[in-house]
């Protein structure tokens, strides 16, 4: 078995152990049929910010198909770097199979909240207000390395950087819905990363 043909069959567990589980928590987050006006993220994320994280999700699962399809943007990268990758990827794993969790049915893909939304401060929301972000960079970061290809990493940090751009105007919406509430939220809780004080820890 090649390098590649590890890295792609470690890719594959992952996937088909990841998926579902955020399949089922999308499906059951629709459950109200409710309608979320998606216009309101602006237009230049509605025409940028999805094509661009489709494109790295089809290009990772082109790898996992055959590695060769992918090799026109692979690069050398040493063997344990790209291990590191698949560690990587474990506490990516975690931590959104977490955050999905303490979402509930909370979960939306866009700014606006639902009309039951309540604000979620715990599980990793305690220590960062933004963990699915964090997540998502830490897949775009491990499926980067044990693929050792440029296109996924070009494709997955495109949307990563465009979740970041995209996490002010998800902010004011918040504040708008909570209030109070989330503004002391936003000051004792990093966005996404912790801040270590005897403070800074929310209550729920």
């Amino acid at each position: 078995m090649t390098d590649d043909q590890t890295f792609q069959l470690i890719l594959a567990v992952g996937l088909a152990g990841v998926l579902p589980i955020g399949i089922y928590h999308r499906i059951r987050s629709q459950a109200s049929r409710e309608k979320l006006d998606r216009r309101q993220e602006g237009l230049f994320m509605l025409m940028t910010l999805r094509p661009i994280g489709l494109a790295s999700m089809c290009g990772l699962l082109t790898f996992v198909a055959n590695p060769s399809w992918m090799a026109w943007s692979s690069v050398p990268l040493p063997l344990w770097l790209r291990w590191s990758g698949v560690g990587i990827g474990v506490a990516a794993g975690f931590l959104l199979i977490w955050t999905l969790r303490s979402l509930g049915r909370n979960l939306t893909d866009t700014v606006v909240t639902r009309l039951h939304h309540r604000l979620v401060i715990t599980g990793p929301y305690q220590f960062v207000r933004h963990p699915f972000y964090v997540a998502s960079a830490l897949a775009i970061t491990a499926n980067t390395l044990a693929a050792a290809n440029w296109f996924i990493a070009l494709t997955g940090w495109a949307s990563v950087l465009l979740l970041a751009f995209r996490t002010t105007t998800e902010e004011q919406h918040l504040v708008r819905r909570f209030g109070d509430a989330y503004t002391r939220y936003m000051k004792v809780t990093g966005r996404y990363f912790p801040r270590f004080s005897s403070t800074s820890r929310p209550k729920a």
